[in-house]
């Protein structure tokens, strides 16, 4: 098993971000850093690769296309490491997937189970099994300080244990949090 310094925030907002209307997020294998791409950079990776690419190509270790891609200096950089994600180190590379609705119900069902505030416990079992638990959830928790601030601990060390099995599958055992 491969040992890595992973940054657990990171990757639970990439998890967290559960549309992906925007970004995408890899998780750099060999270094831990998460690293992301817009949606529109790799689409645009996606078309250069669609357009340029040969089936042959995936024996090298460098690309080079026969002719010159004409696009922003800015956009140059981003592009190439999108590149590389998406062709030469794909394997170094693992999209960091959503974090599943699932484990988030899970969350917030167990810490309501554990809750000593007995008139927020029993509002918050109704929204558990009520339409639109995750925003009223939450919404709920606003009046309530000291208890909002026990969620969010109580989710971070869920999300956390997600992450770590999440690794483990990827063959990566984490480290210590890279600052």
């Amino acid at each position: 098993m491969k040992k890595l310094a992973i940054d657990y925030s990171e990757i639970q907002k990439a998890m967290e971000d559960l549309q992906r209307e925007a970004f995408e997020y890899f998780l750099d294998t060999e270094t831990g850093r998460v690293v992301i791409l817009s949606v529109d950079i790799m689409k645009r990776a996606q078309d250069i690769l669609e357009e340029f690419y040969d089936d042959d190509m995936y024996d090298y270790d460098e690309v080079e296309f026969d002719e010159i891609i004409e696009m922003p200096d800015w956009m140059e950089e981003e592009i190439e490491l999108a590149l590389r994600v998406l062709l030469l180190d794909r394997h170094r590379f693992v999209r960091i997937p959503e974090r599943e609705q699932g484990n988030g119900y899970a969350a917030m069902k167990e810490f309501t189970q554990n809750l000593r505030h007995t008139d927020l416990k029993q509002q918050l079992i109704t929204i558990l099994n009520g339409k639109g638990a995750f925003r009223r959830f939450k919404d709920a928790l606003d009046p309530y300080p000291k208890e909002r601030k026990l969620w969010y601990g109580f989710n971070a060390l869920a999300n956390r244990k997600n992450i770590e099995q999440w690794l483990m599958g990827l063959g990566i055992k984490p480290e210590l949090e890279k600052e």
